[in-house]
């Protein structure tokens, strides 16, 4: 309430700023002007002039009450109801938006390969399936081939190279096979790939375009006409991208023990760059290019004043002239922009819930992309190319509408509480493990504090390989990760990546098996229990193992009366033509408190071969 002293004799005027409504306005204003102005107007019922004084005061109050109310509510991400007020939320959080997401499907290509004339199958027949191979559904949604299918690989004995069957087609009256039927997997995705063209007329700084699709999933490429290629950052003052390599060593001819690294991982300068945004109601992307000109980039990431200063060529005097500040504004810390050049633009799109198709539903191979490394003849290439098809033994998954409004609105305080830095160690473990799988994937890792150095961290890196088994990182993959981590690091930490240890144990038991039951039944029915729980998906490095909980597997089996005793054993070398790890392990030294194993700093243990390393005996 606000109270003001009138210099003349007139009583104090009270006045309130606390209502809300237009019943409430129309109370005060009328209790106001017959308090201090009774001899003006005496009639203010709804009819008279006096009353629609007041009430149209009282609808203005009530207007800006309302317009207030709900202005102050679109500040708040919880109560925001207008989209372009949510949109403006989304972004100050960090959190993306986006369209409808494509399903990944995997899908087998065949292909009948003909024999030759040792009744062996064709090696110059074996093709690649392209990327770009496109397969169609039955309700005519279509899936392109993400990566090249190869089914000429093989291992160093001539063998198909492993994820490559085959199997004897058809045969002739003989029983002589006339061709074979090879497969393999290959992963599609359920989007379409388009280009698009806009022109840059002169310099043109913070140049935006809006592409024609809804729903883009990925920038594949933005080239501009005079060669510059423009690289996707999430913010203009990003100067640098990571490029991914295709590793030169062939994935037959890769070691068997060691996991298959893909590609390599580069750091790139990106003097030419765009940021891309969607807008929430119309799902459309937007790209936006950097605020500097590319036919003025030079090494000065900010123009220099005295470039622009007039040569005077020995006269004493000068007329005034004009000077455009723009031009000292010109720099490249925003990234650049060529002008007078044509921009391409090639994307995905496309997605949805109904895209995750059942199983058995890819109906034909709509745009065949097939190749020929060994060089057949054309006949033979022309009955490999008809023979051609796919399928999928699996559902798509991924698939799914837009976000909602109220679905982007959560994302907003986890956002907020995000950071592009590696502080603590749940940070560091959630960069190695966001690492992309093409450049290698970490099964499992583990961070210990270098004792040498409190600034530094010890981070220890298990892989598996085709087989499922623990070994260590390749040097590639290590070296990516390094590449990777040094983004998000801070300047003054140190990381030091190195080889987990893999300790490869054998586990020795002895049970006493009820009388009345079957004793082999009851010993296969530890045996899997056992086996199940010894999985390396149960386990992490410098996690113990708890023989207690080895012994209560066992109890909890029918028939089982007692455990008479479990000893474990560390295995290391070749042992029957089982390579073992190299690490060596004192169990007895390791054991505390008779039942708790202790790994090695960065360790952790396997068991290998589990027919073999999991041996049980009833008494």
């Amino acid at each position: 309430m606000d109270t003001r002293n009138n210099a003349s004799s007139q009583p104090i005027r009270a006045r309130k700023y606390i209502n809300k409504d237009f019943d409430s306005f129309r109370a005060d204003l009328e209790e106001y002007a017959r308090t201090f102005f009774p001899n003006q107007i005496q009639d203010f019922s709804p009819n008279g002039f006096g009353g629609l004084l007041i009430e149209l005061a009282a609808y203005v109050g009530d207007v800006q009450s309302l317009y207030l109310d709900h202005q102050f509510g679109e500040l708040n991400a919880e109560t925001a109801v207008e989209s372009k007020n949510l949109e403006k939320l989304l972004r100050e959080a960090g959190v993306p938006i986006v369209g409808a997401a494509p399903a990944v499907l995997p899908v087998t290509f065949y292909a009948r390969i003909p024999a030759n004339s040792q009744g062996s199958y064709d090696t110059t027949a074996l093709p690649i399936f392209k990327e770009g191979t496109i397969v169609n559904s039955n309700p005519g949604i279509p899936f392109q081939l993400l990566s090249d299918v190869e089914l000429h690989l093989t291992k160093s004995d001539g063998t198909p190279a492993a994820g490559i069957s085959y199997s004897i087609g058809e045969v002739d009256n003989n029983g002589n096979p006339v061709n074979y039927i090879f497969s393999a997997n290959g992963t599609c995705l359920s989007s379409t790939t388009t280009s698009e063209t806009f022109s840059v007329s002169g310099f043109e700084p913070f140049k935006t375009y809006t592409l024609t699709n809804r729903d883009v999933n990925e920038i594949l490429s933005v080239v501009g006409s005079d060669g510059n290629t423009y690289y996707e950052v999430e913010f203009l003052t990003q100067d640098t991208v990571f490029k991914s390599i295709a590793n030169n060593i062939p994935r037959g001819e890769s070691s068997p023990t060691q996991q298959y690294v893909e590609s390599n991982l580069e750091i790139l300068p990106a003097p030419y760059r765009f940021f891309k945004t969607t807008s929430l109601s119309t799902r459309l992307t937007t790209l936006t290019f950097g605020g500097g000109s590319g036919a003025t980039m030079d090494d000065d990431l900010v123009p220099d004043p005295s470039e622009a200063a007039l040569p005077l060529f020995g006269k004493r005097s000068f007329s005034r002239f004009s000077i455009d500040p723009n031009n000292l504004l010109r720099t490249s810390t925003l990234g650049a922009i060529a002008p007078d050049v044509s921009i391409t633009v090639t994307y995905r799109h496309g997605g949805g819930l109904n895209h995750n198709i059942p199983p058995n539903n890819i109906s034909e191979i709509s745009t065949l992309i097939l190749e020929f490394p060994n060089s057949p003849s054309a006949a033979v290439a022309s009955a490999v190319r008809a023979s051609a098809d796919a399928n999928n033994n699996e559902r798509g998954k991924g698939g799914d509408d837009p976000p909602t409004l109220d679905e982007l609105r959560l994302q907003i305080p986890s956002a907020r509480n995000s950071q592009s830095r590696i502080v603590s160690k749940e940070d560091l473990l959630a960069r190695v493990y966001s690492l992309p799988a093409t450049f290698g994937r970490v099964y499992r890792a583990s961070i210990r504090t270098n004792p040498d150095s409190p600034n530094a961290a010890l981070l220890f890196l298990l892989c598996r390989n085709d087989l499922g088994q623990l070994t260590v990182a390749p040097d590639m993959l290590k070296d990516n990760l390094a590449t990777y981590l040094n983004q998000f690091r801070m300047i003054s930490d140190a990381i030091d990546i190195l080889d987990g240890r893999v300790v490869n144990l054998q586990i020795n038991y002895d049970i006493t098996v009820d009388p009345s039951q079957n004793r082999q039944q009851v010993l296969q029915n530890v045996q899997s229990k056992l086996v199940q729980y010894f999985n390396t998906n149960n386990f992490q490095m410098d996690q113990p193992l708890f023989l207690d909980d080895v012994r209560n597997i066992i109890y909890n089996n029918v028939g089982v009366l007692s455990v008479r005793g479990i000893t474990v054993r560390n295995l290391t070398g070749n042992i029957g033509g089982r390579e073992y790890s190299s690490v060596s392990y004192n169990v007895d030294t390791n054991l505390a408190n008779g039942s708790i194993l202790i790994p090695p700093m960065g360790g952790m243990f396997e068991l290998k071969f589990p027919a073999f390393d999991l041996i049980g005996r009833v008494s």
